[in-house]
Protein backbone atom coordinates (compact mmCIF):
# COMPACT_ATOMS: atom_id res chain seq x y z
CA UNK A 1 0.00 0.00 0.00
CA UNK A 2 2.54 2.33 0.35
CA UNK A 3 4.68 1.40 -2.54
CA UNK A 4 1.22 2.50 -4.36
CA UNK A 5 1.00 5.52 -2.68
CA UNK A 6 4.50 6.31 -3.44
CA UNK A 7 3.99 5.44 -6.65
CA UNK A 8 0.69 7.70 -7.50
CA UNK A 9 2.95 10.70 -5.92
CA UNK A 10 6.30 10.34 -7.80
CA UNK A 11 4.78 9.11 -11.12
CA UNK A 12 2.54 11.93 -11.07
CA UNK A 13 4.98 14.28 -12.06
CA UNK A 14 5.75 12.59 -15.41
CA UNK A 15 3.98 14.89 -18.00
CA UNK A 16 0.62 13.51 -19.72
CA UNK A 17 2.03 14.93 -23.24
CA UNK A 18 5.29 12.55 -23.52
CA UNK A 19 5.01 9.64 -25.89
CA UNK A 20 4.22 6.43 -24.92
CA UNK A 21 8.07 5.10 -24.92
CA UNK A 22 9.04 8.54 -22.54
CA UNK A 23 6.31 7.47 -19.98
CA UNK A 24 7.09 3.74 -20.23
CA UNK A 25 11.34 4.44 -19.74
CA UNK A 26 10.63 7.17 -17.33
CA UNK A 27 8.88 4.99 -14.94
CA UNK A 28 11.37 2.13 -15.31
CA UNK A 29 13.91 5.07 -14.44
CA UNK A 30 12.26 6.11 -11.32
CA UNK A 31 11.73 2.38 -10.01
CA UNK A 32 14.44 2.31 -7.61
CA UNK A 33 13.47 6.04 -6.52
CA UNK A 34 9.74 4.40 -5.29
CA UNK A 35 11.36 1.61 -3.99
CA UNK A 36 13.66 3.84 -2.02
CA UNK A 37 11.30 6.29 -0.95
CA UNK A 38 8.98 3.90 0.14
CA UNK A 39 10.97 1.87 2.26
CA UNK A 40 12.61 4.77 4.00
CA UNK A 41 8.93 5.76 5.05
CA UNK A 42 8.22 2.66 6.29
CA UNK A 43 10.85 2.78 8.51
CA UNK A 44 10.20 6.25 9.85
CA UNK A 45 6.92 5.04 10.23
CA UNK A 46 7.68 2.15 12.41
CA UNK A 47 9.17 5.02 14.24
CA UNK A 48 6.44 7.15 14.91
CA UNK A 49 3.97 4.36 14.99
CA UNK A 50 2.42 5.80 18.26
CA UNK A 51 2.11 9.20 16.44
CA UNK A 52 -1.59 9.67 15.97
CA UNK A 53 -1.15 11.19 12.33
CA UNK A 54 1.37 8.52 11.29
CA UNK A 55 -1.32 5.79 12.42
CA UNK A 56 -3.77 7.52 10.16
CA UNK A 57 -1.21 7.14 7.81
CA UNK A 58 -0.49 3.28 7.98
CA UNK A 59 -3.92 2.15 8.40
CA UNK A 60 -4.54 1.57 4.92
CA UNK A 61 -1.38 -0.55 4.76
CA UNK A 62 -2.10 -2.35 7.83
CA UNK A 63 -5.84 -3.26 7.17
CA UNK A 64 -4.82 -4.75 4.08
CA UNK A 65 -1.84 -6.61 5.70
CA UNK A 66 -4.85 -7.68 7.99
CA UNK A 67 -7.06 -8.99 5.53
CA UNK A 68 -4.24 -10.64 3.71
CA UNK A 69 -2.66 -12.64 6.68
CA UNK A 70 -3.84 -14.88 8.45
CA UNK A 71 -2.85 -17.18 11.91
CA UNK A 72 -2.41 -20.95 10.32
CA UNK A 73 -4.52 -23.29 11.76
CA UNK A 74 -3.69 -27.07 12.48
CA UNK A 75 -3.39 -28.59 9.33
CA UNK A 76 -1.37 -26.03 7.53
CA UNK A 77 0.57 -26.37 11.24
CA UNK A 78 0.84 -30.25 9.97
CA UNK A 79 1.09 -29.80 6.38
CA UNK A 80 4.57 -27.53 7.14
CA UNK A 81 5.97 -29.95 9.49
CA UNK A 82 5.83 -32.70 7.61
CA UNK A 83 7.41 -30.88 4.91
CA UNK A 84 10.04 -29.53 6.89
CA UNK A 85 11.07 -33.25 8.29
CA UNK A 86 11.03 -33.83 4.74
CA UNK A 87 13.51 -31.55 3.44
CA UNK A 88 15.39 -32.51 6.43
CA UNK A 89 15.10 -35.98 5.59
CA UNK A 90 16.62 -35.41 2.01
CA UNK A 91 19.47 -33.04 3.54
CA UNK A 92 20.70 -35.66 5.80
CA UNK A 93 20.68 -38.18 2.79
CA UNK A 94 22.80 -35.62 0.89
CA UNK A 95 25.28 -34.69 2.75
Amino acid sequence: MIVMGVSIIVFSFIPQQWPFVYKFLSRIILIPLVAGSSFEFLKFSAKLKNNPAMHFLILPGLLLQRLTTREPDEAQLEVALRALIEVLKLEEENA
